[in-house]
């Protein structure tokens, strides 16, 4: 009897892994079809994406859609506006840098794209793992409230904040530079209450014993804190980066300039002039999606980790 409750767990079991198997199959074919379309579709002729038959694989591979894309309009590959440099300009306004070759304006769309979701990544990471570890270690008065604030933040919606982020950004004279895109991510409260969280896992032990071996406030951050918290800092860097690159509202409200344009806004503009042209506009899809793939599979490690460990606290 006992044998055969054992084998009876065991198909059981093996029916149950088959079912999720499937399951997970099903869901990850849902989630890449639209990136199988788009990537083939970037490759197609025009006859085959404009076909009222789907053509599910191309039966001519063609890069006729990038070379449209890459043949538009030129400009230089960097241009960055100086932050704050208006104010020790002798025109008054703000100091331009320019370099590099002239590119077609998908690859300088790519490189504004790129350098905003860096950016953004990277403030939003430091501010939030200090800004973390002081409200889980630190003692101080007004703690409590200021953890209430920067949870009842999370709840507002942007639009609620849009129109004193504008006013905040023009007072800055940094509306209408990448800035006005990066400056507002630094402060994302969910990335200060997910570090917070993971600092609360730092041993209270380790930082004292730090003191005592004479390391200050910064080594000891450094060196105890930062790689006790890596996989918060990896999940929340992905985070940041998609959140960023993908941040379409955001972009189109502060962002009006030709030379400004972010590759969410170069595609927006495609469709709008090109709106028949499916092909030029999967392509240009295609060319936003590769940095997102890569940074997920580079932070991949930490990702999983940091949910995993997520999930264990919650």
């Amino acid at each position: 009897m006992e044998k055969d409750n054992k084998r009876h767990d065991v198909h059981h079991m093996s029916a149950y892994r088959v079912v999720c198997l499937v399951v997970l199959l099903i869901l990850a074919f849902l989630f890449l079809f639209p990136l199988y379309w788009i990537v083939t579709g970037a490759f197609k002729t025009a006859k085959e994406v404009n076909s009222v038959t789907p053509v599910w694989w191309p039966t001519q591979w063609t890069l006729t859609n990038f070379q449209k894309l890459f043949s538009r309009q030129q400009a230089p590959l960097w241009e960055i506006h100086l932050p704050f440099s208006s104010s020790f300009s002798g025109t008054g306004n703000a100091i331009v840098i320019t370099a590099g070759p002239e590119v077609p304006a998908a690859i300088r769309w790519m490189v504004n794209t790129v350098f905003m979701a860096v950016a953004a990544m990277v403030l939003t990471c430091a501010t939030a793992t200090m800004a973390g570890y002081a409200l889980a270690k630190k003692r101080f008065r007004g703690q409590a409230l200021l953890f209430s604030l920067i949870v009842a933040a999370m709840a507002l919606p942007k639009q609620v904040i849009l129109i004193p982020l504008i006013r905040q950004m023009s007072a800055m004279k940094l509306y209408n530079t990448i800035w006005a895109v990066i400056f507002p991510t630094v402060g994302w409260p969910f990335g200060v209450f997910l570090m917070k969280q993971f600092s609360e896992s730092v041993p209270t032990e380790m930082l004292e014993a730090a003191r005592i071996d004479g390391a200050g406030e910064w080594k000891t951050f450094t060196d105890v804190v930062i790689p006790m918290v890596k996989p918060g800092i990896g999940a929340l860097a992905i985070f940041t980066f998609i959140s960023s690159w993908n941040d379409y509202f955001m972009q189109l409200i502060m962002l009006s300039s030709t030379s400004n344009l972010t590759i969410s806004l170069g595609i927006a503009k495609l469709q709008a002039e090109n709106a028949t042209d499916f092909g030029l506009i999967m392509a240009g899809a295609a060319l936003a999606a590769v940095p997102i793939l890569t940074v997920f599979l580079i932070f991949q490690k930490y990702f999983t980790q940091g949910i995993a460990m997520g999930a264990v606290k919650g």
